[in-house]
């Protein structure tokens, strides 16, 4: 379960990358009742997703040439540069290199072998994302790879996580949580990419499942404001009612409606 009493390799920020923040604002203003707040004039058209006064998300312009529209998970560290440093040892790659974002906290960009792309937030005055696990708010992180167990040696050397796979119906799915706490910290999945996925153009990502009320009507309101469901509404025993679908942009997330 997710939670702000952040530590090294727990979920601590996400944001949206996008070639249209105005436009991308309005839609998840539509799907969760976010309100946008700009940032200042100095932050480059980034600013905060709030929800009942409290960060739940950002949003910003894409930085990179050819950059597509996607969610970017962060998660937290203790020291940016010895982060980068592991990052590189193990195989991945560094995107853009530790920096000071004001005096908020320093952040870095990274992809995993498998091309994965994800962030972490070194927090200074921001501690990173004031509300989650509630409605309307980020409930859980999944990696989809092309190579589960390359993922799972990478990421476990780079945030000492501990892994528990789970056999499904055809695949399994691997819980992920911090190596030293229990299942009650599990903080994400890890999920493998298979032939048919990688067919229908499905590359190595993480993906944010935000928590809802009622999955269905959240999924009616996207597709009407524009985005895509990606993955119809479905029943998971034991777990919830979830969907997978993509803002009008492109960006891929999911939404679930938790099992009581």
């Amino acid at each position: 379960m997710l939670t702000t009493d952040y530590a090294p390799g727990k979920p601590n920020w996400i944001d949206l990358g996008s070639p249209n923040i105005e436009a991308a604002a309005e839609f998840y203003s539509a799907l969760f009742g976010w309100q946008f707040q700009s940032a200042g004039p100095d932050a480059g058209g980034y600013g905060m997703f709030v929800l009942n006064g409290k960060t739940v998300a950002a949003i910003g312009p894409l930085t990179e040439q050819g950059a597509n529209s996607a969610w970017t998970v962060y998660f937290h560290t203790s020291d940016a540069e010895a982060t980068a440093q592991n990052v590189a040892k193990e195989g991945g790659a560094v995107r853009f290199g530790p920096f000071d974002v004001f005096d908020q906290g320093r952040m870095a960009g990274f992809a995993d072998p498998s091309g994965a792309q994800f962030a972490v937030w070194q927090p200074e005055k921001n501690q990173g994302l004031e509300a989650v696990t509630l409605p309307n708010t980020l409930f859980w992180t999944e990696l989809h790879t092309t190579d589960p167990p390359t993922a799972k040696a990478f990421y476990r050397s780079v945030f000492n996580w501990a892994f528990e796979d789970m056999p499904m119906d055809g695949f399994t799915y691997t819980i992920v949580r911090p190596s030293d706490t229990g299942q009650e910290a599990s903080q994400g999945g890890v999920m493998g990419i298979n032939e048919d996925m990688r067919k229908a153009g499905m590359q190595s990502r993480w993906q944010p499942y935000f928590q809802v009320t009622d999955c269905d009507a959240v999924v009616a309101t996207a597709t009407k404001q524009g985005g895509e469901a990606l993955m119809q509404p479905a029943d998971l025993e034991g777990v919830g009612r979830m969907a997978a679908l993509a803002d009008p942009f492109g960006a891929p997330f999911s939404v679930i409606t938790p099992a009581a």
